[in-house]
């Protein structure tokens, strides 16, 4: 009897062995994973997740980063701070215009306790969701006493007050530099910045830096940017490697190694409103966002530490 390997050389011809390899490498990490310890960290982790680019993977990161490490006994709250409610949409929460959303928490009309529902997939991951009526939130900001603090505010009385302990908080932002995600970066202590496996998508990221530096110098000292993402990346092309090599270089401390591929199963498990982790656990887009949840884990200490030095510097 045929071994698989040579069943696939059989059907695939000379590519068989490459595809034999990859097939074989994929169930290795996927077994090395289940297997994995997932350290949960000291006090709670409040991160944004933000790179004012649209398309380089913010959302889809937020959403299968949280679903990876609820699966694996971690306590998430994902807060839906993008008025396209994406993230609702992939962790199977209702978010139509009118429904309880954190546009409600923002404007003072409810707390995160009374907005926040769980995801149907996963028991430790809950969801604040976001809405269209998000929208107009940015001019509505503007007028309102501490418009950069409303976030902070709600998520710090959730917090104290929560008989639950959340080892994450993710906030996924909107793809721009404004009151919203000024809001979200005085609510965190860290930024997660993804990064689409493309020239283009370098560009932007000075902008972003800077703006964080404003952030930490009038309105957060504590935010540090601990993580950054390679996302839509194919080790098959030079220029994938060519990107991860200099955002690597620029930032070797807090670039992750895990890189995170394209793949069609990562793009169609919103329309079923599920993360990639749910709808297709042991394909390599959800193996690959476990490897990066499980990186991200075992990070903590230094992570905290680095907030806690920059603190003593203020």
């Amino acid at each position: 009897m045929e071994s698989a390997s040579e069943t696939i050389s059989r059907i695939f011809g000379k590519g068989g062995e490459s595809l034999g390899a990859e097939i074989a490498m994929e169930t290795s990490r996927f077994a090395a994973l289940k297997n994995a310890e997932f350290p949960k960290p000291e006090r709670t982790r409040l991160i944004a997740v933000a790179n004012q680019k649209g398309g380089v993977g913010k959302t889809t990161s937020t959403v299968n980063l949280s679903a990876a490490l609820a699966q694996n006994g971690a306590q998430v709250l994902v807060i839906d701070m993008d008025p396209q409610g994406n993230a609702s949409t992939a962790l199977g929460i209702s978010h139509a215009s009118g429904e309880p959303s954190v546009y409600d928490v923002i404007e003072g009309r409810m707390s995160v306790a009374e907005v926040k529902r769980t995801c149907p997939d996963f028991p430790t991951l809950d969801v604040v969701p976001s809405s269209i009526d998000l929208s107009g939130a940015e001019l509505e900001l503007a007028d309102m006493a501490r418009r950069t603090d409303r976030l902070k505010d709600a998520l710090e009385t959730f917090l104290n007050g929560s008989d639950v302990h959340y080892d994450y908080v993710f906030i996924d932002c909107p793809p721009s530099l404004g009151l919203l995600v000024i809001n979200a970066m005085c609510a965190v202590h860290e930024m997660l910045i993804p990064i689409q496996a493309e020239y283009y998508a370098l560009e932007g990221l000075g902008q972003l830096i800077n703006t964080i530096g404003l952030v930490q110098d009038h309105y957060n000292p504590s935010l540090t940017v601990s993580t950054m993402l390679v996302t839509m990346f194919d080790r098959r092309t030079l220029l994938s490697r060519e990107v991860y090599a200099e955002v690597k270089g620029h930032y070797p401390s807090i670039v992750l190694d895990t890189t995170i591929p394209r793949t069609v199963k990562i793009s169609e498990a919103p329309s079923f409103g599920k993360s990639v982790i749910a709808y297709d656990p042991h394909g390599a887009g959800a193996i690959s966002y476990g490897e990066a949840a499980l990186e991200l884990a075992r990070r903590s200490p230094h992570v905290l530490e680095a907030i806690d030095a920059r603190m003593k510097e203020r």
